[in-house]
């Protein structure tokens, strides 16, 4: 091989390269196409929006399937719009962490350190 010709595949005049097709990449399922795909229910939180004027008040964007539709119909959530029918699930275990949490902190009404990591409560 002459100096011109190498000097011309260096710079991509030699001879004509193949250029390779890229390859489709197939896109990876979501979560909830998975668990809808085996029939297994499925919900998941996908926004949460926090009223800068009141902290203390906020909304969450769930998502779901329709197996977990099914579940909680099953369950009792009887109703015609499955956005009420999840809204008012949501709202009972909202519910519930704020019962349990409150349960809580009642059965701990006085806390006695008696050292050595050990604790007595009152």
């Amino acid at each position: 091989m002459g100096l011109l010709e190498s000097a011309r595949k260096a710079i991509g005049l030699g001879s004509a390269k193949k250029i390779e097709e890229p390859k489709l990449k197939t896109p990876k399922k979501t979560a909830k196409e998975i668990a809808t795909e085996k029939g297994e229910p499925w919900v998941s939180i996908v926004g949460f929006e926090v009223d800068p004027e009141n902290t203390g008040n906020g909304a969450f964007e769930l998502d779901w399937n329709e197996h977990f539709v099914k579940q909680l119909w099953k369950a009792g959530y009887k109703d015609d719009n499955e956005n009420d029918m999840v809204d008012r699930w949501f709202q009972d275990v909202c519910r519930n962490v704020v019962l349990e949490t409150y349960e809580k902190e009642e059965a701990m009404v006085t806390r006695n350190d008696l050292g050595n990591g050990k604790a007595e409560y009152k």
